[in-house]
């Protein structure tokens, strides 16, 4: 019983990550205009907030 659950384990175990790596890539990829906008105006704000910071130095 051991042997089996140890073969399961060494069999399954990779194929699994590999499903649930390939769903999140292929999940992440497909954005929508919406979010990608949302994205790029939170980069920005980040940016002049930065900007603003008076401890903040540039190397």
């Amino acid at each position: 019983m051991s042997e089996a659950l140890w073969l399961f384990t060494v069999v399954a175990g990779p194929i699994l990550l590999i499903v649930v790596m390939y769903y999140g890539f292929f999940r992440n990829r497909q954005s929508s205009q919406r979010e990608i906008r949302e994205a790029e105006l939170g980069a920005e704000r980040l940016r002049e907030d930065i900007r603003r910071d008076p401890e903040y130095k540039e190397e």
